[in-house]
């Protein structure tokens, strides 16, 4: 819904950051217009996020609609402005996973990873949560500055009645990619966090599911490379990602209906260079750090390198 953001996280995927919308973002009018095609091309399932979409002035107001329109909902936020107003208004609609991220047990920790956020904020975010009966699931993303507190955040997402603790390795997308050297662990402390997930899956059993697999990029795209995925993704302006793995947009719902754009996102998945930009990622993870140089597929002669 944006790329603006309350916080800046070291780790962000998607370049977000205070004051850091994406250039021309959707109004409030246009938002809605795409939550209506959403409605009537009957699509199941939603997520809204960002940045933070809560700083969205029109966040409800496209929830609701799409709410009213019988779509599942997936929300995911930061916390820092989500309390029980947010999740009582948040419970009267059909929501599949509220998704908050917790990226230290400490405060000391926590604000290292995401500058300017408050863990209390989180943790009362969660609690809300909890009291109006919203699925819960928490996210961490490793790195070299919280892992040691990885095991007491996963403990802490099971006491808050999270049903599934999300996690894997880094991804090196966005702003983490800018301070890959700072943030990613080494393979051995990567060997040691797999392990820790496994312990954890077994120990919390029946309680909360620990989600870790795939655990890379890499293994993902081995799997999912050959085929389209079911989804389409669009961004804060309108335009149509092919993947968040590729800078290539293939659709403008500025200009397109929303019918038109899964065309596009399905003729796309024919064309050589996304095979080619999926092989070079496989064989080089570090061209995921011009992930978000996005570029129409439809002009571009580039290969993902350039």
């Amino acid at each position: 819904m944006t790329r603006d953001c309350n916080l800046a996280c070291l780790h962000c995927c998607t370049d977000s950051a205070p004051h850091k919308p994406f250039p021309n973002e959707l109004n409030r009018e246009e938002a809605l217009s795409i939550a209506s095609q959403i409605i009537q091309a009957q699509v199941p399932y939603v997520l809204l996020a960002g940045g933070e979409p809560l700083t969205v002035p029109h966040f409800f107001e496209i929830a609701e609609a799409l709410g009213r329109g019988r779509v599942y909902l997936k929300v995911e936020t930061n916390g820092q402005i989500f309390g029980e107003n947010e999740a009582e208004r948040l419970s009267r609609l059909p929501i599949r996973s509220l998704q908050i991220s917790i990226d230290g047990a400490s405060q000391a920790v926590y604000s290292k990873m995401r500058p300017g956020g408050v863990l209390d904020k989180t943790i009362f975010a969660c609690r809300a949560a909890q009291k109006f009966n919203l699925p819960l699931e928490i996210t961490f993303a490793p790195t070299q500055i919280n892992i040691s507190e990885a095991s007491n955040v996963i403990d802490l997402a099971a006491d808050l009645g999270a049903f599934r603790f999300n996690s894997g390795s880094l991804m090196r997308i966005g702003t983490a990619a800018k301070l890959w050297e700072r943030l990613n662990l080494s393979s051995a402390e990567y060997e040691k966090f797999y392990n820790l997930l496994e312990r954890k899956e077994k120990e919390l059993k029946g309680k909360m599911e620990v989600a870790f697999r795939p655990f890379s990029i890499e293994e993902d795209l081995k799997s999912k490379k050959s085929a389209m995925p079911a989804t389409i993704l669009i961004l804060p302006d309108g335009r149509v990602r092919v993947s968040g793995f590729l800078p290539y947009t293939c659709a403008d719902l500025r200009k397109e209906t929303l019918i038109q754009a899964w065309k596009e996102c399905q003729k796309a998945y024919q064309n050589p260079k996304i095979s080619t930009g999926f092989d070079e990622i496989l064989k080089d993870a570090s061209v995921l750090a011009l992930a978000n140089q996005l570029r129409s597929l439809e002009t571009s002669d580039l290969p993902v390198m350039v």
